[in-house]
Parts: C-alpha cells; structure tokens; sequence
C-alpha cells in the first residue's frame, strides 16, 4: 500500500511539474507586458520631472498637501517600484533556460500576475526535453517526500508500541 501510495505521489509530483516550464513561459510573456506598459508610466514621470528640474523623488515628496495628490504620490511610487522589480526578475528570467527558471521560483512572485497567468493556462502533456528533465525532478520529489514521510510515520509508531504501517 504504501508502495502504490508513494508511486501515485510521485506521479502527481511528474504531473505537476512537467507544466512548469510552459507556466513559466506564459508568465513571463505577462511579465514582459507589464514591464512596458509601467516602462512608459515611469518614462512619462521621469520627463515630467526633468522638464521642471527635480528629480524622480524631488517630484515624489512634492506631491503633497491634498488627498489626491498623496494618492496619485503613492500610485507613481507603487508603480515605480514593481516597474524597478519586475524588470529585474525578467532580465534574470530571460537569461535562465527553463530548468534554470525552476530554481528561481521566487522570481514568480507577483500575485496579480500569477493568477492572471494560471486563469488562463490550460495544462497540456509536455513534448519538449525541459517538460520531461521537469517531469522527472517531480516525479522524484513526489515519490521521494511521501516516501520519507511513511517511513517516519512507520519508526514513529513502532517506537511507540503503536500501530505499524504493513510494508506492501
């Protein structure tokens, strides 16, 4: 039993993970889009800036005083600083193969983009050579973490005199 159970974790765990490098791609594709579309708001802001002689955070601490204008202060600085971190996590994305990408799952970070990407991704049998290596890592770890978490369960409980899990 719990063979099969480690077995089909294994499978889930191959299942899973074979998507990631297609996720990734499609991620990225949002990834990329967002980064210009808050390329050409911080631009803007910048020129703006330039044209009246301060600084991106000289015009920042000027817009004060009113709600709207601390309102549109914080919408620039918030968009300024995901522009600042998605271009970052995209320039490292972009240089990684997709196993490569695999490794630097933090990258993936923005929730509005993820879940955008993931309402539309539709999983599909992986063909290409990262699909499988990734497929395999899951597999692995599937099969690997459920087989180590039945084999404490099972020293746990004969150590206690408790009931001990049949090999199979």
């Amino acid at each position: 039993m719990i063979r099969t159970l480690t077995m089909a974790g294994g499978i889930a765990g191959a299942v899973a993970l074979s998507q990631f490098p297609e996720f990734s791609q499609q991620y990225m594709q949002r990834m990329s889009g967002a980064v210009d579309e808050l390329r050409g708001v911080v631009v803007a802001f910048d020129l703006t800036a330039t044209a009246s002689g301060l600084t991106r955070q000289e015009a920042l601490n000027r817009m004060q005083g009113d709600d709207f204008q601390e309102g549109l202060r914080d919408t620039i600085e918030t968009s300024i600083q995901r522009y600042e971190r998605l271009s970052s996590n995209l320039t490292a994305l972009r240089s990684a193969t997709p196993l490569e990408r695999l490794g630097q799952f933090y990258r993936f970070s923005d929730t509005d983009l993820a879940q955008r990407t993931w309402d539309d991704f539709k999983p599909a049998v992986p063909v290409t050579t990262d699909g499988f290596i990734a497929a395999g890592i899951g597999f692995l770890a599937g099969w690997l973490g459920l087989g180590l978490l039945f084999g404490g369960l099972r020293r746990m409980l004969r150590r206690t005199g408790g009931y001990a899990l049949p090999r199979t």
